[in-house]
């Protein structure tokens, strides 16, 4: 990363590093409480969560509640990487940004929206968004690989 005259440079890494430090820790926040929440169903042996016939809500949520405190932690250490410097090509940076967000966001909303409606013990369409997100995430860890 090389810093202009004017500062531009480090301006657009610490704004995108602040994002993503930001997305990081609202969305560990939320998949924290969200656990919190299916523990406390579980405890409580809460009949639409813990039936037999709802095991496939259970999953994807369990999975929803997993990957979104996983990816929330991934934006953490992308913040702490653009910030230190390592990711040195901030218009990449800002393409791996979007990606970032994008995945972190469907895959988990993918498998909450495939526990919400399922059928016959099969996820609903909202589970399609999981392999969206999935690519997306693919791009943009080849970003970084590539990028540092």
């Amino acid at each position: 990363m090389t810093d202009d005259d004017d500062g531009r440079d480090d301006d657009v890494a610490v704004a995108l590093a602040r994002h993503h430090h930001r997305v990081g820790w609202s969305a560990l926040l939320v998949f924290v409480i969200a656990g919190l929440v299916l523990e406390s169903l579980q405890g409580l042996r809460a009949g639409f969560y813990v039936d037999a016939d709802v095991e496939t809500r259970r999953t994807m949520f369990r999975l929803a509640h997993a990957h979104g405190a996983l990816l929330a932690l991934v934006n953490v250490a992308f913040a702490a990487g653009v910030r230190s410097g390592l990711l040195v090509d901030l218009a990449g940076a800002t393409r791996t940004s979007r990606l970032l967000v994008f995945g972190s966001l469907t895959v988990p909303v993918g498998f909450f929206l495939g526990g919400v409606w399922f059928f016959d013990g099969d996820p609903g369409l909202g589970i399609v968004l999981v392999p969206v997100g999935a690519l997306a995430l693919v791009a943009a860890l080849f970003d970084v690989l590539r990028r540092s």
